[in-house]
């Protein structure tokens, strides 16, 4: 038996799933996902986060670790069921041994539904995976996410061979980089060199990139001041391609500002719509803060809203040689409306 207790008070009875700690904290947060739990799991940016996954069956095409993303880095995973009997070709073994290994706790059989209607209704919270109720939920209320960057970047420079004939040279700056950043860029012909969130850009630039992508990744972006400085040194010097947290940071960097969002954007169906031709992609998100356009003046062009909130989802710096998205295009388990994106940059380099 466990429990989850939620900062608002409220506590939802289950079954303990996953590592066993005696207790873990996180701030709550759901993904509407049907299909993803793979990616989700190792998606870099749930640093921090206890992930509410709102499709009732988890687990039921099993273990595939070649659609992994990245390195785990949630805190803790809530489902309504966790299926033991994975059906799926390429399965190698059930999910909950993985959550074990990988020292995940987690909680099954709680209700799911009503969780994410008190997240929604009242907003992003904290919340406790524990063995029994605390009296003190001191820990619950004092926990933030902080200085998760250090913890999901890599710790030395990997280059990654394109496929077929080489044609650009991109330096990906990996802020919790998901890898299908990696393969798409690949596919197009690109050699990547996935560098630590922290190299300065001058060190960049004298690697002479045809190109720069700033990838997504975990926390606030304002709290990340180093990167964003290097960020504006890098504008305006080399095209420039950047991904949710990425997106973020660019903004900062050229004298916009982030908000927190009530309860983010997280799971594979949100609507951005094209600002430019009126049209609406389906897109993947995960994120909980968002640019404010307009605190951008006439420095930024926003090209895509939230056709749900009306929120930021891509900006343009003219002059720059630079855009970037909330959203991603790479989005491995769908939807890949918005690749061509990723033509776009390619574009950008070949100086068009």
């Amino acid at each position: 038996m466990a429990y989850l207790v939620l900062g608002n008070g409220s506590v939802f009875e289950g079954k303990r799933i996953g590592y066993r700690a005696p207790e873990t904290v996180g701030e709550l947060v759901f993904t509407t996902g049907m299909v993803g739990y793979l990616e989700t799991l190792t998606d870099p940016s749930y640093a921090g986060q206890i992930v509410v996954q709102t499709f009732p069956l988890i687990g039921n095409y099993g273990l595939i670790p070649e659609d992994f993303e990245g390195e785990c880095a949630l805190s803790g995973y809530v489902v309504r069921e966790l299926c033991d009997t994975p059906s799926n070709f390429r399965s190698q073994g059930p999910l909950e041994q993985w959550l074990t290994d990988h020292r995940i706790p987690g909680i099954a059989g709680v209700d799911t539904r009503e969780i994410t209607r008190q997240i929604r209704e009242q907003g992003v919270m904290n919340a406790m995976i524990c063995e029994s109720v605390p009296e003190d939920r001191s820990a619950i209320n004092g926990f933030a996410v902080r200085d998760v960057l250090r913890k999901v970047t890599c710790r030395e420079p990997k280059v990654y061979p394109a496929e077929g004939t080489m044609r650009y040279a991109v330096t990906l700056i990996d802020y919790g980089a998901k890898r299908n950043i990696i393969r798409s860029l690949q596919q197009r012909g690109c050699q990547v060199t996935v560098v630590p969130a922290f190299t300065p850009a001058e060190e960049i630039l004298a690697g002479n990139p045809d190109g720069v992508m700033l990838s997504n990744g975990p926390g606030d972006p304002a709290e990340n001041t180093g990167c964003i400085r290097e960020i504006a040194h890098l504008i305006g010097q080399v095209p420039v391609f950047g991904i949710c947290l990425g997106h973020q940071m660019a903004a900062l960097a050229m004298g916009g500002k982030t908000i927190k969002l009530k309860y983010g954007h997280r799971g594979g169906n949100q609507p951005a719509t094209d600002r430019e031709t009126g049209r609406t992609y389906m897109t993947s998100q995960n994120h909980g803060y968002a640019v404010v356009a307009g605190s951008l003046g006439e420095t930024g062009i926003e090209t895509f809203v939230n056709a749900n909130d009306g929120s930021c989802e891509g900006m343009r710096y003219p002059g720059k040689r630079c855009f970037t998205v909330q959203f991603h295009p790479e989005a491995h388990g769908g939807p890949q409306d918005t690749s061509f994106l990723f033509d776009r940059f390619i574009s950008m380099m070949g100086g068009k």
